[in-house]
């Protein structure tokens, strides 16, 4: 829906205007400038409050804007068939049947069985970092201490995506005020040609008023969209961390099947949600 508000914003800012009889011709003079000016200022503030790779990672993640979130529904049946396999392994052959499917994961025939997991290193790295820690403990685990210890990783892993939400946030903060800051130069330039006829002045006026005109709608109808699209996107992909974490720690407190199951279920958004019957069709392998 991303390029649709886009598309309904310009028309509704810009087919109102020319509607009302706006001229287009001295914004469009003063765009490209204004927007370097602006938009420029604003990457260069950016850098200053982030590291490079920060800032990369912020306009790389303006690509979720327009994709939407990461996982689906076929996702999170896939990661809780593989859990659940990799689960079943450990309590019918013992850790020493299952070390080699986690020690090294693309070797395994049970993680062959869903390669986007293969490329997916924090989820991949969720899966087989904490089942590892049941492997070497021999059982002695408490599913508390789990629960804690992937609780933090989840954290962890959602704060540094959540950054890039509160990148285009810090955007939204800046914009406005570069583009007052761009007017103002307009309006220096302007006093500078005070001697001019008033066809040329109000050309310069008209000029620096796009300087603020930019940067309120960058802000308040990009920059600012943007981050609470991303922070949207960033926390419906961390529930299949929460699903990951359900299922293993349900199963550590012994629960029957169907209640790891449903434990996994209950951290899944409606429309992401497998059904029982979806889930125990693929763990017969139909």
């Amino acid at each position: 829906m991303g390029a649709v508000g886009l598309l309904v914003l310009f028309a509704c800012v810009f087919g109102v205007y020319i509607v009302h009889g706006g001229d287009m011709a001295p914004i469009i003079a003063a765009a490209p400038f204004e927007f370097v000016s602006i938009f420029g200022a604003a990457v260069g503030a950016a850098l200053i409050g982030n590291s490079k790779a920060g800032v990369g990672t912020g306009f790389a993640a303006a690509g979720k804007v327009f994709k939407g979130p990461k996982y689906h529904k076929e996702d999170y049946l896939a990661v809780i068939l593989v859990v659940s396999k990799i689960l079943k392994t450990l309590k019918a052959e013992g850790a020493v049947a299952l070390e080699p499917h986690i020690e090294n994961p693309e070797s395994s025939a049970i993680f062959a069985e869903y390669p986007p997991i293969l490329q997916d290193h924090a989820l991949l790295d969720l899966i087989c970092d904490t089942i590892r820690l049941m492997v070497v403990s021999s059982g002695n685990l408490s599913p508390y201490a789990v629960e804690d210890v992937m609780t933090a990783s989840i954290k962890n892993h959602q704060h540094h995506e959540g950054m890039n939400a509160t990148f285009w946030a810090s955007m939204e903060g800046a914009l406005p005020a570069l583009g007052i800051v761009a007017c103002v130069l307009g309006v220096v330039k302007t006093m500078g040609a005070i001697d001019q006829p008033p066809p040329v002045l109000g050309a310069l006026i008209g000029s620096a008023l796009v300087g603020t005109f930019m940067g309120v709608l960058l802000a308040y109808g990009i920059a600012g969209p943007f981050a609470i699209r991303i922070a949207q996107v960033v926390e419906e992909d961390g529930e299949i961390f929460k699903c990951v974490q359900q299922l293993i720690v349900a199963n550590l407190h012994g629960h029957p099947m169907p209640l790891v199951i449903e434990a996994a279920r209950s951290v899944i958004n409606h429309h992401n949600k497998p059904s029982f019957g979806e889930i125990f069709d693929g763990m017969r392998g139909k």
